[in-house]
């Protein structure tokens, strides 16, 4: 395997860059689409004179859109070479972006979201994969990291810009934008990634088999659960910046910007820690998460104290996505691409969750710091499935 590995380097490395340009490239239309939405609810809650929890529901539905595809798109498409699979998710990347851009009413906003989350999952899943295939085995955390920090610099440059623009000219012009990103990097994958076949023993139920290991599964609960903390308060950051922060509407987008610039860093470091420890990471940004976001809920109504909390949950947060992505790999090495795309169903499945309980305890009446405690409680609960993993695994070794 790991001759393997080092050939393929050899072989690839001097293009290394350029095709991991080209899919972090992806990764922020992706992230972009996805997190941009959360700054522009007051907005499209405007447009089609709804709530804005009801407005919430195109996040649910984004999400629910990743859940479905990232596993039904990674395992149909085994056998398919990865460049040509990547290329075609980005055109649907873009259709979907597209559609949400020229919605009509609420119905088919609603639809062209569900839609535009179809590719997302299995892009980015597939796209790690494929970045570590162009890395020694040692560094495939920072080469998970690198595909991530497109996702990273959505979050700091995409989001606070769609948002921004979404407030002075529309929030439709945030999809197109996002539709005609992801058309260019169909256009740089096709120019600078390597052809990238399919594993010579790929086949739906090779991949399948990923989901008979119980630490695909204690991977991926960790995900649902313990990541639908962040966003429970994420979700709702705009109203909480307005209401709670007492902050104008103009002050959002410097709010998304610093959970980008924490996103961007946790990116950064969350590779290096990864490489060490997998699980330790796991663990320790489990915690790190809880607290801040108990801090998050005592502060928020200080604007000094909510841009500090909102910046460490961002950081904190990315690490734990890099870390859970090779922890799925690690745990499934035979169907790498299905368990690493379903990682990404495990953190939309945490995306609708936490915007659902972020607004029900609204709805209760209970403020919108309510979503912090929210956020608390789901933390906590990954925490413990993460470590019922390792009680698990260490039976498990023991009787071996």
């Amino acid at each position: 395997m790991t001759a393997t590995v080092e050939s393929t380097v050899t072989r690839r490395g001097k293009g290394g860059g350029a095709a991991m340009a080209a899919l972090a490239l992806g990764g922020f239309g992706i992230g972009t689409t996805e997190f941009a939405t959360m700054g522009l609810l007051p907005q499209m809650a405007a447009t089609f004179d709804i709530s804005i929890p009801t407005a919430g529901h195109a996040i649910s539905l984004y999400a629910l859109g990743v859940v479905v595809g990232a596993p039904l798109i990674a395992g149909l498409a085994a056998k398919l070479p990865r460049k040509g699979l990547l290329i075609g998710l980005t055109i649907a990347l873009a259709v979907g972006n597209g559609l949400s851009a020229i919605a009509p009413d609420t119905g088919l906003l609603m639809t062209a979201r569900f839609v535009a989350g179809l590719p997302h999952g299995a892009f980015f899943g597939i796209a790690a994969v494929v970045a570590t295939t162009l890395v020694p085995p040692e560094r495939r955390g920072t080469a998970v990291a690198r595909i991530m920090v497109g996702l990273t610099v959505a979050n700091l440059v995409g989001v606070p810009v769609a948002t921004a623009a979404g407030q002075q000219i529309g929030w439709r012009v945030a999809y197109l934008a996002v539709a005609v990103i992801e058309v260019v990097t169909a256009l740089a994958v096709a120019k600078w990634l390597p052809r990238v076949p399919a594993p010579r023993d790929a086949s739906v139920a090779a991949e399948l088999s990923a989901f008979r290991r119980p630490q695909v599964w204690f991977a991926l609960l960790t995900g649902m659960i313990g990541f639908g903390g962040m966003f429970a308060v994420y979700s709702y950051i705009s109203p909480i910046t307005t209401e709670v922060t007492a902050l104008s509407t103009s002050a959002v987008p410097w709010v998304l910007a610093v959970f980008g610039l924490g996103m961007t860093l946790g990116a950064t470091v969350g590779g290096r820690f990864v490489d060490r420890s997998v699980m330790g990471t796991v663990f320790g940004s489990l915690i790190a998460v809880t607290v801040v976001l108990v801090v998050f809920a005592l502060t928020a109504t200080s604007p000094v104290m909510a841009f500090g909390t909102v910046f460490l949950i961002g950081l904190v947060s990315q690490v734990l996505a890099s870390a859970l992505q090779v922890r799925l790999m690690d745990a499934s090495p035979d169907a790498p691409s299905l368990a690493s795309s379903s990682n990404h169903s495990a953190l939309n499945i945490a995306n609708g969750a936490g915007a659902w309980l972020g607004g029900l305890a609204i709805g209760a009446g209970w403020g919108y710091t309510s979503t912090a405690w929210v956020g608390v409680a789901l933390s906590l609960a990954g925490l413990a499935v993460a470590a019922l993993s390792v009680v698990v695994d260490h039976r498990r070794v023991a009787r071996l």
